[in-house]
């Protein structure tokens, strides 16, 4: 029963979270600062959760083929292929290096 308390309480404070998302006065986004804060935020956020997912390996840093297939990504992005190719290639790199018997 906790559970399902838990869960609702999670679910309501989303919405919450989105309603005083939506609630800021449209002369708070207009100004520079926000406006230029609010583009870079999602990026930051998407380069931390990479960087855990890549280099973590529960309390500990590591390098594996993960990295590996980070920097496949990487050139793969600079030779501005479709995001498709940059998954399928950063994913076959780590594989095939883990197939290889690198951990």
């Amino acid at each position: 029963m906790s559970l399902w308390v838990a869960i609702i309480a999670a679910g309501l404070g989303c919405y919450a979270l989105k309603l005083a998302g939506l609630s800021v006065p449209e002369s708070v986004l207009d100004r520079p600062y926000v406006r230029r804060a609010t583009d870079l935020l999602p990026v930051a956020l998407l380069a931390a959760l990479i960087a855990v997912q890549v280099f973590a390996d529960g309390q500990r840093l590591v390098v594996d083929a993960r990295v590996a297939g980070l920097a496949a990504a990487a050139v793969a992005l600079l030779l501005r292929a479709p995001f498709l190719v940059v998954v399928v290639v950063a994913a076959g790199t780590a594989a095939l290096l883990r197939a290889l018997g690198m951990p």
